[in-house]
């Protein structure tokens, strides 16, 4: 089969923040959970977000996905402004263009991996590319657990068939919330080889919050958060330099 076409360089973001601010409360009581924010995230880049309890880099996050509004600013997902979207509109394009993957899997418990990793698709009344689900499945190790479901897998089975599902819609962007949180160190690595192989062999485009140095060098660049702001940012980091960073930064 043919395997997407990896991203040029030069092409648009998929994904861009501008002066992004998230508020909370109001006077004595307020809070900036983000703080003008300006950030693009590349096609085919694995970028990792850090920071400490606190920071926003959650918020981030679902404020780019569209799980968020913020308080004021512009997100969009390639061209498309969403911000102000309608919720149905919105809706729709979480479901055609962005991928998710959580630390808490959300499987359907009574559905099978194979309806668990169909189900967006089916959902969307689209019919689903099987030589590339196929492909997917058999990359992650999946082909004998299809018709298992969640409670008859392990927890690193459960995660690998939610990064199934999330990469079989061939989404414009992944991201991942602490995606890695509830494995072992072992299916931590395990996860993580995958959707850095989703970047390098697909031209996917992965961001993911962690607290993890580990799980952070897997990633082509790493931003660092802290209240509300973006402190600095590492390319092609190691676990040393991740570290380091975060000892500069007050330990994070």
């Amino acid at each position: 089969m043919t395997e997407p076409a990896r991203p040029a360089a030069g092409d648009r973001p998929a994904a861009t923040a501008r002066e992004l601010f998230k508020i909370y409360g109001s006077g004595d009581t307020e809070v900036r959970a983000l703080n003008g924010i300006s950030v693009d995230f590349h096609p085919g880049q694995f970028t990792a977000i850090m920071g400490p309890s606190g920071s926003g880099k959650s918020t981030l996050m679902h404020c780019l996905a569209g799980l968020d509004r913020p308080s004021s600013g512009s997100v969009r997902i390639g061209d498309t402004e969403i911000t102000e979207m309608k919720d149905k509109k919105l809706t729709a394009l979480r479901r055609d263009e962005i991928g998710f993957v959580f630390q808490s899997f959300n499987l359907v418990p009574t559905l099978t991996a194979r309806e668990n990793i169909t189900l967006p698709a089916g959902i969307a009344g689209r019919k689903v590319d099987s030589a590339w689900f196929d492909e997917v499945v058999e990359r992650l190790g999946l082909g004998d657990r299809l018709d298992h479901v969640p409670s008859e897998l392990s927890g690193g089975q459960q995660q690998r068939v939610a990064c199934a599902r999330a990469l079989v819609g061939r989404p414009q962007i992944l991201f991942g919330d602490e995606p890695t949180g509830n494995l072992d160190s072992n299916r931590s690595a395990e996860v993580l080889s995958i959707l850095r192989n989703s970047v390098h062999e697909y031209g996917q485009t992965v961001v993911i919050v962690t607290h993890d140095p580990r799980a952070a060098s897997y990633a082509d660049r790493v931003l660092f958060l802290a209240d509300g702001v973006l402190r600095d940012e590492l390319e092609a980091p190691s676990v040393d330099a991740i570290l380091e960073t975060m000892q500069s930064l007050g330990g994070m």
